[in-house]
């Protein structure tokens, strides 16, 4: 079966069901990544030759268990589609972000705050309804990418292997890769191999991004304002993603209690319910023109 199929087949997978509400494979790979970093990193006092240590542990082996299940006869296809669904998080994104510019509309800014905070981990409980909006939007654009486009693309790259690869790579980052006193050394292997593996999806989504939307001011933006951003990744895809948006993200947020000065993203209206909106339909119109692509291509090269 060709990737191409494969990939449509994932990504309705995850459309029709969503992520498993029990026993998620990711929920297992956690606990166990958890257990690892308490072992090689206790009391914070692991080195980074420990947490490249942790991270071969916790994602080679798993990664060869896929790639020999993929080559059984018969059922490998099938392993192939379920290793996409498990890694996707298309419906999931949709289901946290929607509740967010709902209980905008009504005026609900104490569920709205609530609500946002399930997305980012940004401090909510002070922030205004301009602010939840901004945050919900970014959260889109970004996880659009890391918890969508990429893992399509490790996939279409590298099959099974690849995309398990990549999500329990990206599942470290989000537990390790903070530059606090406990990750700062331990978890910076975590950080890096992210980032490598983000770097070419990240500017893949930031042009999917430009072409569905504003495309002039979306490339403009991810020409000038993504330098500025912290990470190399997140700065194209929200920057573009914004200027195709024509909303202005970015700015001030308090993390752990400290206020982060975040450069400006984007140009045009202040955020808002609408804005959180169209953000989740851009992404759902780059997969769609993803699997299209992928589907002519496929075609052509048949």
């Amino acid at each position: 079966m060709s990737v191409a199929l494969l990939s449509v087949a994932g990504v309705a997978l995850d459309a029709l069901l969503g992520e498993p509400k029990r026993n998620h494979p990711l929920v297992a790979f956690g606990r166990f990544a958890k257990r690892i970093e308490q072992r090689l990193n206790a009391a914070g006092r692991g080195w980074r030759s420990h947490g490249v240590t942790a991270w071969f542990i916790a994602v080679i082996p798993l990664t060869l268990i896929a790639t020999l299940l993929s080559w059984l006869p018969l059922i490998g296809w099938l392993v192939e589609v379920l290793a996409l669904y498990c890694a996707l998080g298309l419906r999931s994104l949709g289901e946290h972000v929607e509740p967010v510019a709902q209980a905008l509309r009504s005026d609900d800014l104490d569920e709205a705050r609530r609500r946002v905070g399930y997305l980012v981990s940004r401090q909510t409980s002070e922030l205004d309804s301009t602010e939840v909006a901004r945050a919900a939007t970014e959260s889109v654009l970004e996880n659009g990418s890391d918890a969508v486009f990429a893992a399509i693309f490790w996939f279409v790259v590298l099959g099974a292997p690849g995309v398990v690869l990549y999500r329990l790579s990206n599942t470290l980052d989000a537990m390790w890769g903070y530059r606090n006193e406990r990750f700062e050394r331990f978890g910076w292997a975590a950080a890096k191999i992210d980032d490598l593996l983000n770097y070419i999806p990240a500017r893949l989504v930031a042009l999917t991004y430009a072409l569905l939307g504003n495309t002039r001011l979306a490339l403009r933006c991810w020409r000038t304002q993504a330098p500025k951003w912290d990470s190399p990744n997140a700065g194209p895809v929200m920057a573009a993603g914004a200027g195709a948006l024509g909303v202005e993200l970015g700015g001030a947020a308090i993390y752990h209690g400290e206020l982060h000065e975040r450069a400006t993203l984007g140009e045009g209206v202040p955020a808002d319910a609408n804005s959180i909106d169209r953000g989740w339909q851009l992404v759902q119109r780059g997969v769609w023109l993803w699997l299209l692509i992928l589907c002519l291509g496929t075609e052509f090269y048949a």
